[in-house]
């Protein structure tokens, strides 16, 4: 057989093209470059993770089985990723082995399969359920995240000695709170390896309780808890209303917290506002600190994409990339999504990422908020770009520049809100309705045939919509 690997791709393509759909075999085959075949290992180049995963996805036993029938049975395929498209940087990936990927998958949807509580293991067997991915590298910093990040990076590395005992994190779904748990955990067993660290979700915390009592072994649940030195619970509003798994969580919280354990907990809602959870329980966890983490601030959103845009190395025009970070507002994984569902219509339909593109895309993942334009912001810019001062046009002069300032607010008044002209004439200058409408029309008719006084409106209203 022969050996050069631009050859045996070849021969691969030819019976991949028979299995899969022409666009399928366009968009996720032909753009695979082979580089070396050597040792049985097959070594291909893909543009980008994302492109990797979904070809692992989807694909990978039709690449298996081709590969194998053109290179042996023992060929291992590893794909090769471009990183950095500047300098060059990659990162080299094995193919996953199907039949342990579906086992590793299995085990990952079976929720019982968290560390067991039921045995007391040493600290080399406990598996801390920490996910790799999440660290304090790639948790970037803004002001809604600050206080919780900066007790974090304290907590990492005085665990159960600082006042923050237990950290207390909550906030809205998708703003960071889980991360910030995997990244303590992680930054604590790289610190001090020889800690008992555990994440753990409330719900499973609560079906690992039901199955302790089910089985008469509620005590050996206990005993494995209570010989934890650093416990991350996530998602405790879970418990709410699970009066026996509340009280059975309060004697855990209360033994290791005499014993200078550490103690991470996250929630959706402040202790105070945790209705259903045993007022005994929420006074111990405002025993140390509560942060709050909210909606990511512009400049945050905008670290996140620069960020994620590296890490799977493609580029996004400027126009893009400022209409996701100024529209995507309530979370970092809307964000996330936002990006893998462009790069995905971008690779399938093979086609440039552009703004209808990410409106399109937008509109689809998220809703857009609506920006409520009123009266008094349009007076306050007309009045600021025309430098008067705004109480002028409330008056009854009848300079030049007060009368046009006054018409253009009416007129974007009109334009931008439901309000009556009735209404934007008592609110702009005291007028009746019949003056808006005269100033409605007096403003249509300059725009149509004065072309500096056009240019000047349609600016008024750039500001008004970014504003």
């Amino acid at each position: 057989m022969h050996k050069d690997h631009h050859i045996l791709w070849d021969n691969c393509l030819a019976i991949i093209k028979d299995i899969v759909p022409e666009a399928v075999f366009t968009t996720w085959f032909l753009p695979v470059v082979p580089l070396s075949y050597a040792d049985n290992k097959f070594t291909v180049q893909v543009p980008s993770q994302f492109f990797y995963e979904y070809l692992e996805a989807r694909y990978v036993d039709v690449l298996r089985v081709t590969i194998h029938r053109v290179m042996g049975a023992g060929t291992i395929l590893c794909y090769r990723i471009t990183v950095d498209k500047t300098n060059g940087g990659t990162v080299d990936y094995p193919a996953a082995n199907t039949s342990v990927a579906r086992a590793k998958s299995q085990q990952t949807k079976d929720i019982t399969k968290a560390p067991s509580p039921f045995a007391q293991p040493t600290n080399l067997d406990l598996d801390p359920q920490l996910n790799p991915k999440y660290t304090f590298d790639n948790f970037f910093e803004g002001f809604s995240n600050r206080l919780g990040r900066a007790a974090g990076e304290d907590v990492s590395r005085n665990p159960g000695k600082t006042t923050f005992n237990p950290l207390f994190l909550y906030g809205p779904s998708g703003v960071g709170k889980t991360h910030l748990c995997h990244a303590i955990g992680a930054r604590i067993r790289e610190i001090y390896p020889e800690k008992k660290v555990l994440y753990v979700s409330s719900h499973l915390f609560r079906i690992q309780y039901t199955d302790a009592i089910r089985k008469n072994t509620t005590n050996d649940f206990l005993n494995f808890y209570q010989g934890i030195d650093v416990l991350l619970l996530d998602d405790i509003q879970e418990l709410i209303g699970m009066d026996k798994t509340q009280n059975t969580f309060f004697h855990i919280f209360n033994h290791l917290h005499q014993l200078g354990k550490q103690l991470v907990l996250t929630s959706d809602k402040a202790p105070a506002d945790l209705q259903g959870i045993a007022e005994r329980l929420i006074t111990r966890m405002k025993w140390g600190l509560t942060a709050e983490m909210v909606r990511p601030d512009p400049d945050l959103r905008r670290k996140i994409l620069r960020h994620k845009m590296d890490q799977e190395s493609i580029h996004i025009p400027d126009d893009v990339f400022d209409f996701i970070a100024e529209n995507v507002t309530d979370n970092i994984r809307d964000l996330e999504g936002v990006l893998v569902s462009l790069m995905a219509h971008a690779v399938i339909n093979n086609k440039e990422i552009d703004l209808l593109l990410a409106k399109k895309v937008i509109n689809q993942n998220v809703k857009l908020e609506e920006k409520q334009i009123s009266i008094q912001m349009i007076q306050d810019i007309v009045c600021n770009y025309y430098k008067i001062d705004l109480s002028l046009i409330q008056t009854n002069s009848r300079k030049r520049e007060i009368v046009q300032a006054r018409q253009i607010a009416m007129y974007l008044s009109k334009k931008y809100t439901d309000c009556s002209c009735s209404h934007i004439g008592k609110i702009v200058g005291k007028k009746d309705h019949a003056t808006v409408l005269h100033a409605c029309k007096i403003v249509k008719d300059q725009i149509e045939i004065n072309k500096s006084f056009r240019s000047s409106v349609e600016e008024i209203e750039y500001l008004l919509r970014k504003n």
